[in-house]
């Protein structure tokens, strides 16, 4: 059976996916300029979202893909959806000229490292301590889809999980579920002011 669609219904879903699409190019604009001139002309950048079906994981990631003009390419990903991201975690979380170079040429390079716990010198700081009483993004609804918790682990990771894939913090959450947070950063995860 077909039933119409509401206008006001079918108005909000054409004004969500302007605004998609606004901020897939602000992204990309974004990354753009983030690759040093010299090897900027010709790259080709890809912003899109990606629903997550694991429920410890984000529900929406932005995925950001770089292709070269050499047939090199990588990929990298934040933690939220495509409105949410703003320049500086796209910075924070951006290849290094490095790896931006080794792409460039058409070669593998790993992004994100993998974390090297045996020097905990070169590990990134987190903002949050094992005990801390934080809030967790569980689900799309900016009021409904947080759930309180305690961080019970640094530096998680998954026996299934490719080699480079670390989650910054594993918690427990108040009914007892552990999840972990995919990123650092408000949009995922937060300090619970209320404890």
């Amino acid at each position: 059976m077909f039933l119409p669609t509401n206008s006001a219904d079918q108005t909000k879903k054409d004004a969500e996916e302007k605004l998609r699409r606004e901020a897939f190019t602000r992204i990309e604009g974004w990354a753009l300029n983030a690759i040093p001139s010299e090897i900027r002309e010709g790259v080709e950048i890809s912003a899109q979202e990606v629903q997550c079906g694991d429920p410890n994981c984000a529900p929406i990631d932005t995925a950001i893909t770089i292709l070269f003009p050499s047939g090199g390419r990588g990929m990298m990903g934040l933690p939220m959806e495509a409105k949410d991201v703003t320049e500086e975690e796209l910075q924070h979380a951006f290849p290094t000229k490095k790896v931006l170079e080794a792409w460039h040429r058409g070669e593998e390079a790993e992004w994100p490292p993998e974390p090297d716990f045996s020097d905990p010198s070169v590990l990134p700081d987190l903002r949050f301590e094992l005990g801390t009483r934080v809030k967790c993004r569980i689900g799309p609804d900016p009021v409904t889809g947080w759930a309180k918790g305690e961080v019970i682990q640094l530096w998680y990771r998954e026996a299934n999980w490719p080699p480079q894939a670390w989650a910054p913090y594993k918690i427990r959450l108040d009914d007892g579920r552990d999840i972990f947070a995919p990123g650092d950063m408000d949009q995922v995860i937060m300090k619970d002011e209320e404890a």
